[in-house]
């Protein structure tokens, strides 16, 4: 049986702080890319990456899980995401249409969160399989950087970044799908509460 994790309100806490460095890393690692740092850039992203990790773990260990990390941390992914995807195009190390695919689910959930948003509703709990794809995604564009690079690590690194890439972009409409489903639950549920008040107690 899963412990349930109790959700503050606090603002400054040691997760949020750590989410919040990851955003401000986003435009640093946009100049460094588009400058053809990539040594730098790599070293941003594996920033990223592991303060992605870690901000979660001493959440949960700290005792300080917040509604505002629970949007930030996110949205620090979804924001890295973005930008890395949208630099390594315009390099022509990753093609156009994995940018599309990515962001068309991105808009699928900003949708979902409209919709939710008219009944009350907040964001839905962000799913393992979503969590997942995440992890692949900022493992893949790092690799994929390094592809650019002489072989053999150029070749090694073409095969597990696209490796990581795929899994990605499957778990991450995977979750989009689940988020989908959920939303849809949600709903059906407050238009039978709201069919039969009567049945609330």
């Amino acid at each position: 049986m899963t412990e349930k994790v109790a959700v503050s309100d606090r603002v400054l806490t040691v997760p949020n702080v750590i989410s919040l460095a990851r955003l401000l890393l986003v435009p640093v690692f946009a100049v460094l890319i588009g400058v053809g740092e990539d040594g730098w850039a790599l070293l941003v992203l594996a920033v990223s990456g592991a303060s992605d990790w870690l901000d979660g773990v001493l959440a949960r260990r700290l005792g300080q899980v917040s509604k505002l990390g629970q949007m930030l941390d996110p949205a620090a992914d979804r924001l890295f995401i973005l930008v890395t995807l949208l630099g390594l195009a315009w390099r022509d190390v990753v093609p156009w249409w994995l940018v599309l695919v990515l962001v068309l689910r991105d808009l699928l959930l900003l949708g979902l969160l409209a919709v939710l948003a008219r009944p009350g509703y907040g964001p839905l709990p962000v799913h393992l399989a979503g969590k997942a794809g995440t992890f692949a995604l900022l493992y893949a564009f790092p690799l994929l950087l390094l592809a650019e690079w002489p072989d053999p690590i150029g070749s090694v690194a073409l095969v597990l970044g696209w490796a990581c890439a795929w899994w990605g972009v499957a778990l991450y409409w995977f979750a989009g799908v689940l988020y989908v489903l959920q939303a849809r639950q949600v709903l059906k549920a407050d238009a039978a509460q709201a069919s039969h008040p009567s049945a609330v107690v």
